[in-house]
């Protein structure tokens, strides 16, 4: 199992079939530089046209259609002290009454302070002098190409991940993702130093990182997308509306209670219907985000 730096020189803002940046056997670690949303790497350099940039794609030996892509997300670190967000609030997390009331757009600049662990406006307005959240690290977008020679924008999410921007994304979870190609060809990026349920402003506090992510070759067969952290197991559904994404990681859920938990449909509900939480992923992007989570304790 070896593990491999790449610095890229080109960047993709669709997930599809182009020619593989780098050949990683099953067991393999990259570490990869990532640029912004916007496409500023960590020189606060323009070096990608904007949305979402991805670095990649990375073919991974012996994954092949009807398998599973296992993705560790190891580490990521952001690799420069800025980034960004927008202001107010996006439309589509309001009442349509309250939109005419929404001020211009706006821009602002975050300091990301790495020995203290925090990010902090730059210039905060005075009733957010003292706002310093914790620096939580997570990857907005990634995913593997999709079946039927499609190339989808980095905008969006689907059935082979996407634009997610679900906060459980990040280090110490396994994602898992549907292979439709041979290679799985996986790309990743849209790292934020911070962001809340939903990325309801449109951005996470966007900036560049480096990125060490682990893959295995699983031989099973997913719809969706799904996770496990050291606490819980979800499913993801990207769709539009909220209720058909619903729809999807709940269903996603029900498969994989029974295959490796041993659970019908009857039991499943059981346990779901007490002890399941719904979080809400991107809100802002074409296609929305809901995962569906359940802690290992309930699954022996």
């Amino acid at each position: 199992m070896a593990t491999h730096r790449f610095q890229p020189t080109r960047y993709y803002n669709v997930i599809g079939t182009a020619e593989p940046c780098l050949l990683v056997a099953d067991g393999d670690t990259v570490i990869a530089q990532t640029v912004d949303a916007s496409g500023l790497d960590a020189r606060e350099m323009a070096v990608a046209p904007r949305p979402n940039p991805m670095t990649g794609p990375f073919y991974i030996e012996g994954a092949e259609p009807g398998d599973t892509l296992s993705v560790r997300i190891d580490r990521l670190t952001p690799s420069r002290g800025t980034g960004w967000t927008y202001s107010p609030l996006a439309l589509t997390v309001l009442d349509p009454a309250a939109i005419a009331e929404r001020p211009a757009s706006e821009r602002a600049v975050w300091e990301i302070d790495a020995a203290a662990g925090v990010v902090r406006l730059r210039e905060p307005p005075p009733a957010l002098a003292g706002f310093a959240p914790a620096i939580q690290p997570m990857i907005g977008c990634f995913g593997v190409a999709p079946a039927l020679g499609q190339a989808l924008s980095t905008a969006t999410s689907a059935q082979n991940g996407g634009n997610m921007d679900y906060r459980l994304f990040a280090p110490g979870t396994t994602a898992w993702l549907p292979v439709s190609v041979p290679g799985a060809l996986f790309y990743l990026g849209d790292g934020h130093a911070c962001q809340g349920d939903g990325e309801i402003v449109g951005t996470g506090i966007e900036t560049s990182f480096e990125m060490e992510v682990t893959f295995r070759v699983l031989k099973r067969t997913i719809t969706w997308p799904r996770g496990e952290t050291a606490e819980d197991i979800f499913t993801v559904g990207n769709a539009r509306p909220l209720d058909q994404a619903l729809q999807h990681a709940t269903t996603e859920m029900v498969r994989w209670l029974g295959e490796d938990y041993g659970l019908d449909q009857r039991a499943a509900s059981h346990v779901m219907g007490q002890v399941v939480r719904y979080d809400v992923g991107n809100v802002f992007n074409p296609a929305f985000t809901v995962a569906c989570r359940i802690a290992k304790r309930w699954l022996r």
